[in-house]
């Protein structure tokens, strides 16, 4: 395709289901920015700057990937970035109706920006740091959820809680 796609998202944490993501809008688009958004409406756990790093460290591998933070709307920095799409990952379809509305949204913000929506491996499906967060809170084995510093760093956040 030849265009630059941008993937956006809180990532508070990164798991192997955006991870997985990542890879796969890889082998379709030569660059794509991974968007670590402010977002405070979640009330992230982690600061955008640790997901920044976390995302880095787990992408360090993977050729055309970006990672940077963004704030505001994520149109006004794709277009910022020339970039024609966002990249949306559907697990479940509990992940529909809110992805659909935000994708319409984003269209009648800036019809030039399409959204593909992509979906993880099966066995990521399930998987959302939401949850993640959760079962880390009651003593969880995480190391088939997110690479290892990232469990570390989660288990170490929530025990100054």
């Amino acid at each position: 395709m030849g265009q630059r796609a941008i993937y956006p998202g809180t990532f508070d944490p990164v798991t192997y289901g955006h991870i997985d993501l990542i890879k796969r809008a890889q082998e379709i688009f030569p660059e794509v920015i991974v968007a670590v958004a402010y977002n405070p409406h979640k009330k992230p756990l982690f600061s955008v700057q640790e997901r920044v790093a976390m995302l880095k460290k787990a992408t360090k591998n993977l050729k055309g990937i970006e990672v940077i933070e963004f704030d505001g709307l994520v149109v006004d920095y794709a277009r910022k970035h020339k970039a024609k799409v966002l990249i949306r990952g559907l697990r479940m379809l509990s992940d529909f109706e809110y992805e659909f509305q935000m994708a319409l949204t984003n269209r009648k913000l800036s019809a030039d920006i399409e959204t593909i929506f992509l979906m993880p491996h099966e066995s990521y499906s399930y998987l959302s740091s939401k949850l993640l967060k959760e079962v880390a809170s009651l003593g969880a084995d995480l190391s088939s959820f997110v690479p290892d510093f990232v469990g570390k760093a989660l288990k170490e956040k929530l025990s100054k809680l």
